[in-house]
């Protein structure tokens, strides 16, 4: 049977055992950082680049993710592969195969270019359909991993965080794209049925990343210059949602969780005790939090009710910002 998912159709062989094999890459400052998004999604981590897990997360969520290939066969010959691809029949829809790249074999074992396409051609020839390398109707991965081979649909990540970089409104101060979709994900891996709140929302950053993700939060800062110009980069990327200004001890509906970017700037005046009385509202209306902080606040969230769960650092030069899970 075939499914649509996003902008990709898809073959679907067997969805009772779900298997998918994720490709990443990140900068050496961002390997914390897409550790823990990993461990919000799947539950582990792989520090190999490669990521196999029964959960299904689309590639284009995450900064760091740049291909997913969805198992439909596996072997542990390449043959094996080349026999089971005879059961694809598309009839008048085309494809595509394409050799995925990385890898965790030996240097020794390297599979040079010319040798892959090889390889994606005498696949080909086993499918019964139309090859087409520009505009296939169904895209065909093939990877192998811990010395078998794999075969599946395979999407490519678009990296739609990119175009968010184009905000109309910026702080220098703001999280990165990259950061705040990371943050976003690792708030709310699981959209459906999921209601986030960022009390503190600024210019909108994290709001645009979560909203264009599916992601159902709102927004709130008790700048009304900063509310004004969050709503403006909303609607430059046709996003919605209720961005309020008011202080955080105004809000009153319940939340699943909540994103903290902690106030700081170089003008900044913040006290413990006003940190604490954020964190302790945040406590009062969201079951988990997710705190993102330059300072040791360590204390103050287990005095305000909340329990680390898990936590990272990311850079940016010499500035190191905390990522800490709360429930």
């Amino acid at each position: 049977m075939y499914v649509n998912e996003g902008d990709a159709t898809t073959l679907i062989t067997n969805k009772n055992l779900p298997l998918y094999i994720y490709t990443y890459g990140y900068r050496l400052e961002e390997t914390e950082l897409c550790l823990l998004e990993m461990r919000a999604f799947f539950g582990k981590q792989s520090e190999s680049g490669l990521l196999m897990s029964k959960v299904a997360v689309h590639p284009d969520r995450s900064p760091f993710m740049r291909e997913r290939l969805e198992v439909l066969y596996e072997g542990e010959r390449l043959e094996d592969i080349l026999e089971q691809v005879k059961q694809i029949q598309l009839y008048d829809r085309t494809f595509k195969v394409i050799f995925v790249k990385m890898n965790d074999l030996a240097p020794e074992d390297k599979i040079e270019f010319d040798e892959q396409r090889v390889i994606e051609r005498a696949i080909g020839m086993n499918i019964e359909g139309e090859a087409d390398v520009r505009q296939p109707d169904y895209v065909f991965g093939l990877l192998t991993l811990g010395g078998r081979w794999y075969f599946g649909n395979y999407i490519k990540s678009k990296a739609v965080w990119l175009e968010h970089m184009k905000k109309p409104r910026n702080y220098s101060i703001a999280l990165s794209t990259r950061v705040a979709r990371a943050v976003a994900n690792i708030a709310v891996p699981v959209p459906e049925g999921t209601t986030a709140i960022d009390p503190c929302c600024g210019i909108g950053t994290v709001l645009v990343e979560a909203l264009s993700m599916g992601i159902d939060m709102v927004g709130r800062d008790n700048n009304h210059f900063v509310v004004k110009g969050t709503r403006e980069n909303l609607a430059h990327f046709n996003l919605l949602t209720d961005v309020v200004c008011g202080d955080i001890s105004e809000v009153v509906h319940h939340y699943d969780c909540a994103v903290i970017d902690m106030p700081y700037n170089h003008f900044s005046h913040t006290t413990p005790e006003a940190q604490l009385s954020l964190l302790q509202h945040t406590r009062r209306f969201a079951d988990k939090a997710v705190v993102v902080t330059v300072g040791a606040i360590d204390d103050l969230i287990v005095k305000a009710g909340f329990t680390i769960q898990d936590r990272c650092i990311t850079r940016k030069g010499g500035f190191i910002r905390q990522i800490i899970v709360c429930t």
